[in-house]
């Protein structure tokens, strides 16, 4: 048999493998980087049972990068941990990590070696009657694989959950499935097809900590969706058993000073903020949420001054400016791809009063593809806001009003693009027809009439009761 014939009956055989290289992880080069350092950190500070699967993760990451000598010992680390957290059922597990070897020794060239581990493969799914040659179903290699799909991004999402799900249907009290489908629904709460008010994710979240009762980790995150559902004395108290846990800290530091800085406590806040970037400097998530404390300080001082600090207030007001433009400078070269924080940063330069760099911002982030439909109603709300008041063009202010209504969301963010709409027409002067500026305004209005009548007679239909500063960080 030639060669070419043989390479081919190997592919085969590996397509058939189920492991991170048949998954189908759709990985964008510009998300490669802040991946691997949010797996680094999980591997350090997250006390999970996830171990196997996260070094298979960083294993795949890695050969992303063209680094296959890197991916062996990190699958060499996943195969020991595999001997040793799973000794109960090992092999089943350890067929994720071999699939995953003899993909990069197929990409290496190194064709005995990837052969062996087929073999391996082969070995064990004979054991089992509901496989094939080289692929096992059973609930364990469903939760590794909605593991992978939860840690590579909202894109994954439903298909994790699915995977989390059908394991469950298997073994409805295992700790670790139940753990997974928790962080998932969570996660789905703040995605497109979902509002923040939505509490599908609570259920979840108590079961999982009723099997898991020592993981500070999902405690921290039970808190904040208590805290976002109005329950805020029980979500503190969530919050504060997790501090006391001593399991995960790191993350349960960065979500403690989440939690306070939506009650307005932002020295505490900062104080844990600082203590988790001491652990993780890298955290893009970290740096985002200290400069939306900075401006939540100055915020604060304004208010306090009636909008008009003066002297030493002045001064604090600058100062906290500048803190916050670096915090979300260093969040976005952290994490290019990082839209919320591009938004966030634009509209702290505009506070700055330098417009230039705002325009600058906002269209890099215009240009971006969210696959949140509320950073994408966030991008075009604010820079609307922005034309209306900064650069006084209402025409252009409208259009990207309307773009916020367009994408159909239910949320706060729509309700205040109806509220600016209705205001501008409602105050709009009398044009000549022949006017082009005139012109453009009479056809907007008409989109906008027609956009009240699919709306229907409650032109609040998109607008939400909270208001909500979209900042969740959605790749942890």
């Amino acid at each position: 048999m030639s060669k070419c014939a043989d390479e081919h009956q190997v592919k085969e055989k590996l397509g058939q493998l189920r492991c991170h290289f048949t998954w189908q992880l759709l990985i964008e080069d510009s998300e490669v980087s802040d991946l691997e350092e949010r797996i680094s950190e999980e591997i350090l500070f997250l006390e999970t049972s996830y171990n196997v699967g996260i070094h298979n993760l960083l294993a795949y990451v890695k050969h992303l990068q063209g680094k296959n000598e890197d991916a062996l010992e990190c699958l060499k680390e996943g195969e020991n941990l595999c001997r040793t957290d799973q000794a109960d059922e090992p092999d089943v597990r350890s067929l994720v990590t071999w699939g995953n070897y003899a993909w990069v020794y197929y990409h290496m060239g190194r064709w005995e070696d990837t052969q062996k581990y087929l073999d391996k493969v082969q070995e064990i799914c004979k054991r089992f009657d509901d496989s094939s040659c080289y692929r096992v179903e059973c609930p364990e290699m469903d939760c590794v694989e909605g593991w992978a799909l939860l840690k590579c991004g909202i894109k994954h999402y439903e298909r994790a959950k699915a995977c989390f799900q059908k394991a469950l249907e298997v073994d409805p009290e295992n700790p670790e499935f139940n753990t997974g489908y928790a962080i998932v629904t969570y996660r789905l709460d703040y995605s497109a097809r979902c509002d923040i008010c939505d509490g599908l994710s609570l259920p979840p979240l108590r079961k999982a900590i009723s099997l898991n009762p020592q993981d500070g980790y999902l405690k921290a995150l039970l808190a904040l969706k208590l805290q976002d559902m109005g329950e805020e004395a029980e979500g503190e108290k969530y919050l504060e058993e997790a501090l006391s846990h001593g399991s995960s800290q790191t993350y349960v530091f960065r979500y403690a000073a989440k939690f306070y800085r939506r009650q307005g406590r932002i020295d505490e806040a900062l104080m844990y903020l600082k203590k988790a970037l001491k652990a993780t400097p890298k955290s893009a998530f970290l740096h985002h949420q200290m400069g939306l404390c900075y401006r939540d300080q100055m915020i604060q001082i304004k208010k306090s001054s009636n909008r008009q600090p003066r002297d030493q207030s002045r001064r604090d007001v600058d100062r906290l400016i500048r803190l916050a433009i670096d915090k979300f400078q260093t969040a976005t070269t952290l994490k290019p791809m990082f839209e919320i924080a591009y938004v966030h940063l634009a509209r702290t330069y505009i506070k700055a009063g330098d417009n230039e760099k705002a325009e600058d911002i906002f269209q890099k982030v215009l240009h971006m593809t969210p696959a949140q439909k509320s950073i994408l109603q966030s991008i075009h709300f604010y820079y609307a806001q922005f034309l209306q008041v900064q650069k006084q063009s209402e025409v252009d202010a409208i259009e990207h009003y309307l773009k916020v209504i367009d994408v159909g969301k239910k949320s706060f963010i729509s309700g205040r693009s109806i509220d600016a709409l209705n205001q501008l027409f409602s105050e709009r002067p009398e044009r000549n027809a022949s006017d082009p500026v005139g012109l453009k305004l009479r056809e907007l209005m008409n989109k906008w009439e027609e956009v009240k009548k699919n709306l229907g007679c409650n032109e609040q239909a998109l607008a939400a009761d909270n208001d909500y500063d979209n900042d969740m960080d959605f790749g942890l």
